[in-house]
Formats: structure tokens, C-alpha cells, sequence
């Protein structure tokens, strides 16, 4: 019976640097993993009210949760508490944005075409699982960075028009702010990492499965697979994961993250200004800062747009995302097996609808920060967020035409470059009396190269293989 890994010691896994992505992401969640471990035996899942009399002072006296206090122990108290919290979190960042680039490269190369269209829809679920498990953990030292996410969270889920009332009584266990590390302490050790390793297994088997997808190379086809055998790539596996290991524990022991010593306990009756939520998740706040403050009554029940247009507009747009290869293949009629990767420039479309994508994605996610630019460069706010307001509406559509030609205009620079050779500069006159420049001529490689996959090649390709087909 053939398995997926019955031929692994004779597999050949393509070597490139934007295939790293996807270890990195899964290193950093055993890194994740690790001192997650090492937490969980000191952490103490407990919303019971104790006074601190630990040995940082500026908080000695102040009564905060037990939770609170036992990070606070960790972090001052127990060898090494300090480092490993750091590990922990700089691993989430990295692991996200990872898993982002990584994504990314899969778009913007074509990855997801047939017959990976799985292995989109599990790297798009790794994404979601792991801001889900980000959004979790940060909650958990019930401090007042993590109060004052919640508390929006509590805003959001009130005012989302007939259920929102009751999933906030649900996940907050009655009024705010309740005791919702309750929920979110098992979802974080134990269910979403669960999800996680489930998520990272069906990748590999998915991968393993199917023959790799390449960028395109010299003597690379649809049909073979250009690399490193299957024990080079497990070397450099092992020096990439202790590579992470290093910079994340580098990064750990000499930048400090999440303060929770400087923010003090939760407290529902107080804000803190300049406390905003994890760049990861800033497009959603970022969201609600642009929304108009409409509201309207159907019903009898009064509906506000400043809820239901960014929750729709998020809803819908990480929707799309996750559907676009289906899109895609729908509107394309493509339905062919492809191995090789895309150059970016080589599908215009598709590369302007990303970076119309990532435009939306960065307006929203700037608009957060939008009461910090306003003080840092003396602006209104309001100003501001009028400002991104329209840059939302037009910056994609901008974006996308702009991308577009950059990439028709990418095109035309390869095909003459192929053609006429690369300029030198030196100016000769002929005998006729003009002038003309020399090229120096392009080596077959680069030749290769520059054509490889261009829509000249793929419509003369496709008349090749129609003029071959066989005769019904």
C-alpha cells in the first residue's frame, strides 16, 4: 500500500528561501510549545482577588486577580520567569507573521492553484487558529492592557444586533467582566493547540502527498522536481529550527514585551491611554475607529453600522481570502494540475488584486494607531481618520491599477531585454551617420529566465500542445 512518506529517503524538496516561511511558523510553535509548558506549572487560571506583596514595589498593596499575581511571580520571582514569558510571546509574533508571509508567497506565486487548493484552505485555518490562540493568551494575565481588550471585545458583542447580547453573557459568564480566563485558559493550552498540531499535520501530509511545487529554473518542467535530497533538506531543517531557537531567545532576552508590571491590574472602571491591541489584530480595531457612528431602528431593536460594517467588512474579506482559489479557478477556467510556481509579474491581475488586498488590510491597520500619529505629529484626529477613511475607498483600486502596470511594464522590460540584450551604454555612430547603443547579449540562462512562464511563452506553449493533440 503507497503511502504519503513510503518514499521519503528518495523524495528531492525544492530549495528556496521564500519556502522557508512555512518551517519557520512551525518552529516557532514548538518554541511556543516549550515555554508554554514551563508557564502552565506556575500559572494560576484564578480571577480571585488577592492583595500583591511581592518584591516589585510600585505595586505592593494593590489588589489584583490571582492570575495577575501569578504572572507577576513568574516574572519575578521564579529563575528564568521573565525569559520564558518573552520566548513565549515573541514566538507568537513570529509565528504569525510567519504563517502571513507565508500565505502571501502562496498568493502572489500562484501556490494554490490545483491540486494545493487544500493546502491553501489549511495554512488560511492555521492563520485564524493562531490569532485565535494570540487573542487567548494575551487575555490571560488579566492585567490592564488585556482588561482593555476584553472590554472592546464586550462593546462589540453588545451592541452585534440579537446575539450578541447573549454570546457576551456566555463567554463573559454573566455581566463584564465576569470570569472569562475560565474559557479561554483551556481553549489556550489545550484546544487550540490541539487544532494546531492537527492543522500542521494535515500540511505535511498534504505536502508530502502531492508532488512540490518549484519556481521555475533551469530544466524544471510540470514534471520533475528540481532540490535537495531528503536528508540535505532535514539538516538544514534542524539548523534553520535551532536559527530560530537563537533569535527568538536573542530577542527575548534583550527586548521587553508586554510590560504587565507597568499596566498594573484590570480594572473595568478605568482605561489606559496609548494601549492598543496586538499588530496582528489592529485591522479590526482599526475597523471599528473608521466606521461612521450611524444607527437605525428596524423592529423595534435600534442597529448600529459603527458594529455591523466592520464586523461584515472583516467577515467578508477574510471570507474571500480563504475562497479565492475557487474564485479563481471559476473565473479562469483553469483546471489544470500546475507544479511550477508563477512569477508575481507574470499575472498581473492576480498580483493587483493582492496589493489592493494588502492596501485594505494596511489602511485598516494604520487607522488603530490613528490617536498616536495624531499626537506624535500634532494632527487632529478626526482629520486623521477622515483621511483613512478615504484612502479605504480608493487606495485599493489604486493599488490594484498601479500594481498592474507595473507588471505589464515588468513584462515589456523582460521580452526587450531577451530580445535586443542589456544595454551598455556606449553610444557608436554607423557609417550611414546615425547612431545606435550597444547591448551586450543576454546569456541563454538569463534568456530562460526572463521568459520562463511570461504569457508569450504559455500561448506559445498552449498552440504547441494543440497542434500535437491528437485527432478525435
Amino acid at each position: 500500500m503507497h503511502r504519503p512518506w513510503s518514499n521519503l529517503r528518495t523524495r528531492v524538496f525544492p530549495d528556496h528561501w521564500s519556502l522557508l516561511f512555512g518551517q519557520i511558523a512551525f518552529y516557532s510553535f514548538v518554541m511556543i510549545v516549550l515555554s508554554g509548558v514551563v508557564l502552565t506549572a506556575y500559572y494560576e487560571p484564578s480571577v480571585d482577588h488577592v492583595v500583591y506583596d511581592g518584591p516589585y514595589v510600585p505595586l505592593q498593596g494593590v489588589g489584583m486577580s490571582r492570575a495577575l499575581d501569578s504572572v507577576m511571580a513568574i516574572t519575578f520571582e521564579v529563575r528564568g520567569g521573565l525569559l520564558i514569558r518573552q520566548i513565549h510571546h515573541w514566538s507568537t509574533l513570529i509565528m504569525v507573521a510567519a504563517i502571513t508571509l507565508h500565505l502571501l508567497r502562496l498568493f502572489f506565486t500562484g501556490g494554490f492553484r490545483r491540486p494545493r487548493r487544500l493546502n491553501w484552505l489549511v495554512v488560511f485555518g492555521l492563520l485564524i487558529v493562531t490569532l485565535g490562540a494570540a487573542l487567548t493568551g494575551t487575555s490571560l494575565p488579566d492585567d490592564m492592557a488585556s482588561g482593555m481588550s476584553l472590554a472592546v471585545l464586550d462593546g462589540v458583542l453588545q451592541a452585534t444586533p440579537l446575539v450578541g447580547t447573549a454570546i457576551a453573557a456566555v463567554l463573559f459568564g454573566g455581566d463584564f467582566p465576569g470570569n472569562v480566563i475560565a474559557w479561554f485558559y483551556p481553549l489556550h493550552i489545550v484546544v487550540l493547540p490541539a487544532v494546531l498540531i492537527a492543522l500542521f499535520v494535515a500540511a505535511a501530509v498534504l505536502a508530502l502527498k502531492r508532488q512540490p511545487a518549484q519556481p521555475t529554473g533551469p530544466g524544471r518542467t510540470e514534471d520533475n522536481v528540481v532540490g535537495r535530497p531528503a536528508r540535505v533538506a532535514a539538516v538544514k531543517g534542524i539548523g534553520l529550527f535551532c536559527f530560530v531557537a537563537g533569535v527568538v531567545t536573542l530577542m527575548a532576552a534583550t527586548a521587553t514585551i508586554n510590560p504587565v508590571w507597568l499596566y498594573g491590574p484590570a480594572d473595568p472602571a478605568n482605561a489606559s491611554a496609548g494601549v492598543g491591541p496586538a499588530w496582528y489584530l489592529a485591522f479590526l480595531d482599526g475597523s471599528l475607529r473608521l466606521a461612521p457612528g450611524w444607527e437605525f431602528v428596524l423592529w423595534g431593536k435600534t442597529f448600529t453600522v459603527a458594529i455591523l460594517l466592520p464586523v461584515g467588512i472583516c467577515t467578508l474579506f477574510l471570507a474571500l481570502v480563504a475562497a479565492y482559489p475557487f474564485i479563481e479557478e471559476r473565473l479562469t477556467r483553469d483546471r489544470k494540475h500546475h507544479h511550477l510556481l508563477e512569477r508575481p509579474r507574470h499575472n498581473p491581475t492576480r498580483t493587483g488584486i493582492g496589493v489592493a488586498g494588502m492596501t485594505f488590510y494596511g489602511v485598516l491597520w494604520a487607522a488603530a494607531g490613528a490617536d498616536t500619529m495624531a499626537l506624535l505629529f500634532h494632527m487632529s484626529v478626526n482629520a486623521l481618520i477622515h483621511v483613512f477613511q478615504i484612502l479605504l475607498i480608493l487606495g485599493p483600486p489604486a493599488a490594484f491599477v498601479i500594481t498592474r502596470r507595473i507588471c505589464l511594464g515588468l513584462q515589456a522590460s523582460d521580452a526587450q531585454i531577451a530580445a535586443h540584450g542589456i544595454e551598455t551604454g556606449q553610444v557608436v555612430r554607423l557609417p550611414s551617420g546615425g547612431y545606435i547603443e550597444n547591448h551586450r547579449p543576454v546569456d541563454p540562462y538569463r534568456r530562460w529566465r526572463l521568459m520562463s512562464g511570461s504569457p508569450q511563452n504559455r500561448a506559445v506553449t498552449a498552440t504547441r500542445d494543440a497542434e500535437h493533440e491528437p485527432a478525435e
